[in-house]
């Protein structure tokens, strides 16, 4: 199903219990509404890095659900797309952390290019409805996903904004692994912890110390 190093590692999921349920009922859900992303971009993060390259996870909720904004990949809109409020967060503290300017855009498949895996608990919504789909077999697929690179022997870092994202890392091997935690970078949270806490250069300084290549953060 996928064509990437992934797939051999995720074959079992696609013969799951939870698997044909969750298909059925993201089909019927795309009869019904609009549903984000578009099927060809539900597994984009999957597609864009690789598990051998995958250096840093930076672990989001569900898609946006505003028309155009979702296409497979966490925090990221398409090119063309206007910044959503948290990802101008997360670029604003990219600047006070490194330096980067933003790019003016909101497009973060660079940092997927790279190793960073953009991965969303949830990998579909309805169109207006956050959170919609939840609860219907893509937390399991997912968890899956990060239990595999739990499973890593050289270091990942995952960067695990707001609660949620810390509930879907909490059994992560912190004593192989790297954990940066912090409020969400959404407005109603960023001025509780997430602004300051220099994630970027944190996630660099973690993969450096374990001899390996630190992530460009530019786009």
């Amino acid at each position: 199903m996928l064509a990437t190093d992934w797939n051999p590692l995720l074959r079992d999921q696609f013969e799951a219990p939870y698997w044909e349920p969750l298909c059925s009922f993201v089909t019927d859900e795309r009869t019904r509404h609009q549903v984000y992303p578009a099927p060809d971009r539900v597994f984009a993060a999957l597609y864009l890095t690789s598990h051998a390259a995958t250096r840093v996870v930076i672990v989001g909720q569900d898609p946006y659900h505003g028309p155009g904004q979702a296409h497979g990949l966490s925090f990221s809109v398409p090119d063309g797309i206007a910044v959503p409020p948290s990802l101008t967060n997360i670029e604003r503290e990219l600047h006070d952390d490194l330096g980067i300017d933003p790019p003016g855009h909101g497009n973060l498949e660079a940092w997927a290019r790279r190793g960073v895996l953009l991965l969303n608990t949830t990998l579909t919504v309805r169109a207006g409805e956050a959170g919609s789909h939840q609860g219907r077999g893509w937390e399991q697929f997912t968890g899956r996903i990060l239990e595999i690179l739990n499973d890593k022997d050289h270091r990942v870092v995952f960067i695990l904004w707001g609660a949620a994202a810390q509930r879907a890392g909490a059994a992560i091997d912190t004593d192989r692994h790297h954990i940066i935690t912090s409020p969400h970078p959404s407005p109603l949270s960023a001025y509780r912890g997430f602004l300051g806490s220099r994630p970027f250069s944190r996630a660099n300084a973690a993969l450096i110390a374990a001899d390996l290549e630190p992530i460009d953060w530019s786009r």
